[in-house]
């Protein structure tokens, strides 16, 4: 049997944008549709909606009223748009009245060294778990250091590496690769470092690029 063709998604994302999940749940139904056609090796780049975030974090209505001028009804509309989206996908997400928006940036280090492990896609749906489901701070340490645990990643390295933050310069430099490279929302999907698609795109568009990618590799 000859071998599948190998695609590489590059996806950045941030744990803190309900979109980011909702986009890989409709990548996850493309790749199901293509499982006999290729093999996919997924990998999440780091991106800050809020880097100046403080650690204890904005409540989220008050916080979309200043970024973005949304009304109180249209946060619940939004919000309410995103449950019911998230559900026919197969996630869930529990906002309520006192949900909070916080700093990411100690998860995408953390996110940084779990690819040595082949763990980042594990971390990251748990992040999203913790975060969207759980109603959780992902950026208090003894939270991230469960969530590594829980993953199988050694918990006493991952509470050296937030500790001493040695792979926050690597964090901000891919951010800074991404950004100088017309990535300025997410999610973002990057195939075969080639193609971009932007936003939580439908499986049937994802599906298109693929097969497309399928057949520059195999003419």
């Amino acid at each position: 049997m000859p071998e599948l063709p190998v695609i590489r998604i590059d996806i950045v994302s941030d744990i803190m944008c309900p979109w980011c999940i909702i986009g890989y749940k409709k990548l996850e139904q493309a790749m199901r549709a293509m499982k006999d056609a290729a093999e996919f090796e997924i990998v999440w780049q780091p991106f800050e909606l809020n880097p100046d975030m403080p650690f204890e974090g904005e409540h989220l209505g008050e916080h979309l009223r200043h970024k973005y001028g949304s009304t109180k009804e249209q946060s619940i509309k939004s919000r309410q748009h995103i449950i019911e989206t998230g559900k026919a996908l197969g996630f869930e997400f529990c906002f309520n009245e006192n949900s909070r928006i916080f700093n990411s940036f100690l998860a995408h280090q953390l996110l940084h060294w779990a690819k040595s492990y082949d763990k980042q896609t594990v971390l990251k749906l748990a992040l999203f778990d913790l975060y969207f489901t759980q109603q959780q701070n992902p950026s208090v340490l003894q939270i991230l250091l469960d969530v590594a645990e829980k993953v199988g990643l050694d918990r006493n390295t991952a509470k050296e590496i937030l500790e001493t933050q040695c792979y926050a310069q690597a964090v901000r430099d891919d951010q800074s690769f991404w950004m100088k490279n017309d990535v300025r929302a997410v999610p973002a999907f990057i195939f075969n470092k080639k193609y971009l698609l932007s936003g939580a795109q439908e499986p049937q568009i994802l599906k298109d690029v693929i097969e497309t990618i399928i057949k520059e590799q195999t003419q």
